[in-house]
């Protein structure tokens, strides 16, 4: 595709979806640093919401993490957003943090913890009703640390029964989307912990379960772009979680450990439709010792990169090539478009949005920072668990 008022277009029309739990205070299992001018409540995340999409006009929706965002009036957060030019994107649920899962939720062998668990699942799809949510983000925790801790087949079977209950309660234009994560915090065997096994849940409950694909989630080594492609080809792939990884499950910002790995996994993603088939671009990080706006917004402008030079893959010379056997000559038309500076073509784009032509200039021209830290004062700040 090298037709750029197409490739303008398709970059203007895709939106990556910014994580509520990223605007507050996290980190890694040792130390969480404060920031000041964190948000203290849901509607101050989607303040800061707001903030990135005026600058990258890309960002108009913002997930949830129940109970981390927890109101009283879900119609209510929903306005609230809608007010600021947002929209209130997928619920994640959190079958994690409480003491009663510490061997497991919906897989656990005790009866009573999974339908705790099942209860708080079938809530998010309640609250995703009330907010106009069309994606519910499952991701377990589940799994054992020594072998004969648990029957690993049964635990499959419960994890199964529970799925299929959320699935039935899904609504018409609703969708279930599994994380699959190979490792962490169970170290012997984790229940969801590859493409393959959700994708074998997804397939035995029908077309409104999808995988998504969080790219911190792989061994070292995995070809990511692999398992995208895979996943289009058979319509099964719902969202990304982005972010980028050096060694595990790192969520730094996306883009940051390897553009090229992201550049082909944005391939992958424009050459089997993905960019017009309903997959959601999601950002999964934390902000530990990096400015937390700033870094999503740098997140969003990554992806954008990455998107562009995907765009501006010569797929029928790429085609020409390959039918031809020619190794050299494919490889250096990705590599073509991989080394093309795209940044002034992404200036373009958003001057033609009607908004600045550089993110981060026009952010730290708001004031927004400053403001923040200003009033933000007293209260709790939102972090991990709040």
């Amino acid at each position: 595709m090298s037709d750029v008022p197409a490739v303008k277009a398709a970059l203007k029309s895709q939106a990556v979806e910014t994580p509520s739990w990223a605007y507050g205070n996290s980190g890694t299992r040792f130390k969480v640093f404060a920031q000041p001018g964190v948000p203290r409540s849901p509607q101050e995340k989607l303040d800061d919401a707001a903030q990135v999409h005026a600058v990258t006009g890309v960002a108009p929706t913002v997930a949830l993490h129940i109970p981390w965002d927890r109101v009283e009036d879900y119609g209510a957060l929903a306005k609230y957003a809608e007010e600021r030019g947002l929209k209130l994107g997928a619920i994640n649920s959190n079958v994690f943090q409480d003491d009663d899962y510490k061997l497991g939720s919906v897989t656990h062998p005790d009866p009573a913890v999974r339908r705790k668990a099942l209860t708080h699942l079938l809530e998010c799809v309640d609250i995703m009703d009330a907010t106009g949510s069309r994606d519910l983000k499952l991701w377990f925790s589940d799994g054992t640390n020594y072998p004969g801790q648990d029957d690993i087949a049964a635990r499959q079977d419960r994890l199964g029964e529970a799925l299929g209950a959320v699935y039935q309660r899904l609504g018409e234009d609703q969708r279930m989307l599994l994380e699959y994560k190979f490792f962490e915090p169970a170290f012997y065997a984790t229940d969801v912990p590859d493409w393959g096994t959700a994708y074998a849940h997804c397939l035995k409950l029908g077309p409104k379960a999808q995988v998504c694909v969080d790219t911190g989630h792989h061994a070292p080594g995995t070809n990511i772009e692999f398992i995208v492609a895979l996943l289009l080809r058979e319509k099964k792939l719902g969202a990304f979680d982005f972010n980028s990884r050096f060694y595990a499950d790192d969520d730094l910002m996306v883009g940051a450990a390897d553009p090229f790995q992201l550049f082909r996994i944005m391939y992958e993603v424009v050459r089997g439709g993905g960019l017009t088939s309903g997959v959601a671009f999601m950002l999964d990080q934390c902000h530990n010792i990096e400015p937390k706006i700033p870094a999503i917004i740098r997140s969003v402008m990554n992806v954008q990169e990455a998107t562009a030079k995907a765009l501006l893959v010569d797929r029928d010379a790429l085609a020409t090539a390959q039918r031809e056997g020619d190794v050299l000559g494919a490889n250096a038309v990705l590599m073509d478009a991989y080394n093309t500076d795209v940044r002034p073509l992404l200036a373009e784009v958003r001057e033609e949005l009607g908004i600045g032509p550089d993110p981060m200039a026009a952010y730290r021209g708001s004031g927004w920072a400053e403001r923040i830290v200003a009033e933000r004062v007293g209260g709790e700040q939102a972090g991990w668990g709040a």
